[in-house]
């Protein structure tokens, strides 16, 4: 016995309940004007795909040879001045619509852009964001605590997010509020948020970066109710100083410890790694991580390129090479164990040879002043 079409599309349907339409149905003020120019854009090119839906159809069935009544039938047709201002202007003119659109779409939601013209009286909550492998670190750089795999922040104020890796490239992303930017090694992006709503809403890396990538995520919690600046501000508080009674010291010895890979299970890598607090921060951690130099003896990444522009160290800084090193001592294999570094293949040369008095000065300024 044959069952009926629509039973068979019962265990379908069954597994799209499961889906979270998080894009389509956001909290927050970024989130919503995506969502409204993703619709803007669907709707403008469904006008062309229900009518071509439409066509293919019924030109098929109106032109059959089965007909009995071919009247209409004109062998000599070659050009209709009515169809071709159709066949071209419709599209010219969603073209037009879909760029003014995006144009403005585009400056408004710039990720760099605060969101001052939302009307927020507060100063933004500022966030430090950095991909490990496999984990997040959050820094909130205002209260000197940082966070493991937890954001935590109040209804109604715009959080501006700094972001770097100290690995490879990552993308941060928070469906429900909106946004997804890339972070990279070396590098700093930008992106503003705001929650318009109370809730915990899901948050994870969006790009391959290894065995653990698929535990990459996190909760971002907007703590309090609209409206209530005081009373926002005060709940947030309260789990800063949550955070500082619970939290160890993230020392520079500590992040070299996090930053290494990680997983909670390697056996299910999409778990993710424990919530973890620190009650205080390194000085400059944010920008050290950045600059790659984080590690005692490492050249900042600014001071590295000031040296390149100034003409490099020439044969003589080739003793001085592990001191510029990175990449090759954070290398993972494929199940996400810790690769040796290559070996050094010229011996660390005297600080007194010529071109190393200006490398030492700067590195020693470049670690202490972090940038």
């Amino acid at each position: 016995m044959k069952l009926p079409k629509f039973l068979l599309m019962l265990p379908v349907a069954v597994l799209l309940a499961g889906c979270q339409y998080d894009v389509l149905v956001p909290t927050g003020w970024v989130g919503a004007q995506q969502r409204d120019l993703l619709l803007i854009s669907v709707l403008l090119m469904l006008i062309v795909i229900i009518p071509v839906m439409v066509m293919v159809v019924y030109f098929p069935w109106k032109y059959r040879a089965t007909r009995k009544d071919n009247s209409d039938y004109e062998p000599d047709f070659s050009h209709s001045t009515k169809i071709e201002v159709f066949v071209w202007g419709v599209p010219i003119l969603i073209i037009l619509a879909l760029g003014t659109y995006t144009y403005i779409y585009t400056h408004r939601l710039d990720p760099y852009r605060p969101l001052d013209h939302v009307s927020f009286n507060e100063e933004p909550l500022q966030i430090e964001a950095v991909s490990l492998d496999w984990k997040w670190l959050f820094i909130y750089p205002q209260y000197g605590v940082a966070t493991v795999n937890e954001i935590k922040m109040p209804v109604g104020r715009q959080v501006e997010f700094r972001l770097t890796s100290s690995t490879v490239m990552n993308t941060f992303v928070v469906p429900k509020l909106g946004g997804m930017i890339y972070s990279m090694t070396g590098m700093q992006t930008k992106l503003h948020l705001v929650a318009d709503e109370p809730g915990v809403f899901a948050g994870r890396s969006a790009h391959y970066s290894g065995p653990g990538f698929s535990g990459m995520s996190f909760n971002a919690t907007a703590l309090g109710t609209p409206g209530d600046e005081a009373g926002n501000d005060a709940l947030f508080n309260d789990w800063i100083e949550e955070v500082r009674a619970q939290g160890t010291d993230l020392t520079d010895e500590a992040f070299l410890q996090l930053e290494k890979p990680s997983m909670a299970d390697p056996a299910r890598p999409s778990v993710p790694m424990p919530v973890t607090y620190y009650r205080t921060v390194s000085d400059n951690l944010f920008d050290r991580i950045a600059g790659m130099c984080v590690e005692p003896g490492k050249v900042c990444m600014s001071e590295m390129m000031m040296q390149d522009r100034a003409g490099g160290g020439g044969e003589a800084g080739l003793g001085d090479k592990h001191r510029y090193e990175y990449d090759s001592e954070r290398a993972v294999d494929g199940f996400g164990n810790a690769m040796p570094p290559q070996a050094a293949p010229f011996a660390p040369a005297r600080h007194g040879a010529a071109g190393h008095d200006h490398v030492s000065a700067v590195e020693t300024e470049g670690h202490t002043n972090g940038q």
